[in-house]
């Protein structure tokens, strides 16, 4: 009896699998069978480089429909390969698609329930209240602050400059935007630059440390309900722990002294103060609470210092692979500078030439390679003879592998600033470039980042020239070593 059940329990699993596998087939979608060599492990933890699986299969099932299905496990995931598409699922019919697959609890791990992992209303109404305090006016408004933490690391690197040995940029342009978030979102002086010890810069170091098992995260967005259920959590507690008492320690005593700054931790605490906000229809939108500013603040953290950094180190690597193109570069912030006499908001705003590097490293290293969507109601696909995309369904639009699609950009592995000329781009789609996603959940972070990486590259054109060190690698090779947002691997050079 004991073996007949064995026999019967795999003849299920068998067929659960079976079932699940002819679900594209079934569909009538173009798909790719499903295949386990998609991962490896290695230290003990499981390892996916989402940027290298999503382009193969966007290479392989493209020109095969609008979009195409994969497995991932035994999940079926659809994949978008038209730009009309992605454009329909991104703006045009935004609210069959309004939904991130991410997994969050807000009781037990209020760090996680953050703008990027909210859905619904919840995440609707959050996104109304943070609006305004990216708008331009803020951002000039917070530019001294930036400006400030710019000219204390130029000072720094100057120092490291008098050793002659090969400098890491990679890690020093991670401490600089670490003091410039933890400043803006925190209010904390949190001195990495002068000291890599610092207990903010070991802290945050420690989010990515610990990773985020692969498995665990796809059970919970499965079963969302049953994790939050069960307590599971995002983040360990002692990260957890430090960021909602730096937030605490921080709006208290700014409370108690009447401290007013221009930063977002001030703009963030109106909303806790005032009873009666509402957004651009006259609605209400309540207040928040201390753990809901804390994970508001921490999500900017998380998603401004590594994209950020990593985004100017790339260029950096670029440049110094290119000398005629940093020459260029170069002579365009000095011919700015000249212009309106120093580094400020509009000499950056005018920088035309380094705004077309940075965002050919955008496309050719986007910091966030793919953006997922969950379908939230039933969506008939448009002129695909009446093809549905079930409610629940996940979406992967393949920002990696549509930014180096020949289709769109000739020899994509060459750098070539030339692509964002205005002519060109008036040539193209818009969505063949989307490294901040797009439509309503488009990252609403876009400004700042762009200022602190405009800031940081201007400084570092105006005072020093780049080269590779012998001990970089060429070409960059992509890391799995954060799985949850497949990092580029640190380039050096000094």
């Amino acid at each position: 009896m004991f073996i007949y059940l064995i026999l019967l329990v795999l003849v299920l699993i068998l067929k659960w699998f079976q079932q699940h596998f002819s679900y594209w087939k079934d569909s009538g979608v173009a798909y790719l069978k499903p295949t386990f060599s998609v991962w490896n492990v290695r230290d003990n933890r499981l390892k996916i480089n989402l940027y290298s699986l999503s382009e193969q299969w966007y290479k392989q099932l493209k020109g095969r429909g609008t979009f195409g299905g994969v497995f991932f496990f035994a999940q079926p995931i659809a994949i978008a390969l038209d730009l009309d598409f992605m454009k329909s699922v991104l703006v045009k019919d935004f609210q069959h698609f309004q939904n991130r697959t991410a997994y969050y609890n807000e009781i037990d791990d209020p760090l996680s329930a953050n703008l990027i992992t909210l859905d619904g209303t919840k995440w609707k109404n959050m996104r109304s209240k943070l609006t305004p305090i990216f708008s331009s006016g803020k951002m000039k408004m917070m530019f001294p602050l930036v400006a400030g933490v710019a000219n204390v690391f130029i000072e720094m690197l100057a120092r490291e400059v008098a050793k002659e040995e090969d400098i890491e940029m990679k890690d020093l342009l991670g401490r600089f935007t670490t003091d410039i978030i933890g400043f803006c979102a925190f209010g904390i002086e949190c001195n990495s630059l002068s000291d890599p010890d610092a207990e903010f810069r070991v802290k945050t170091s420690n989010i990515f440390k610990f990773g985020f098992p692969v498995l665990k995260i796809a059970a919970a967005q499965k079963f969302p309900s049953i994790a939050r259920a069960i307590y599971i959590k995002l983040y360990e507690p002692e990260v957890s722990a430090f960021f909602l008492n730096a937030v605490q320690n921080n709006v208290q005593y700014r409370e108690e002294n009447n401290v007013q700054r221009n930063d977002f931790l001030s703009l963030l605490m109106k909303f806790k103060n005032e009873k009666s906000v509402r957004n651009k229809s006259g609605n209400q939108l309540g207040t928040l609470t201390i753990e809901e500013i804390a994970s508001q603040a921490f999500i900017f953290f998380l998603a401004g210092f590594e994209t950020s950094s990593t985004v100017m180190s790339c260029c950096l690597y670029e440049l110094a692979m290119n000398s005629d193109i940093q020459e260029k570069a170069r002579a365009n912030v000095m011919k700015s500078i000249e212009k309106y006499g120093s580094i400020n908001y509009e000499a950056i705003q005018n920088m035309n030439f380094l705004e077309q590097c940075i965002k050919e490293t955008l496309r050719k290293y986007p910091p966030v390679g793919i953006t997922t969507r969950q379908v939230s109601k039933d969506y008939q696909v448009p002129d695909s003879d009446g093809v549905i995309l079930q409610r629940g369904t996940t979406l992967i639009v393949p920002i990696h592998a549509i930014h180096h699609d020949p289709e769109y950009y000739p020899d994509p592995e060459t750098y070539d600033p030339n692509r964002f000329s205005p002519e060109q781009v008036a040539q193209r789609n818009p969505f063949c470039f989307i490294p901040f996603g797009e439509g309503p959940r488009i990252c609403i972070g876009l400004r700042f980042g762009m200022m602190q990486i405009r800031i940081g590259l201007a400084h570092l054109l105006k005072h020093f020239r780049f080269t590779l060190s012998s001990k970089t690698s060429v070409p960059l090779p992509l890391s799995t070593d954060h799985p949850s947002t497949d990092s580029i691997t640190n380039p050096t050079m000094i």
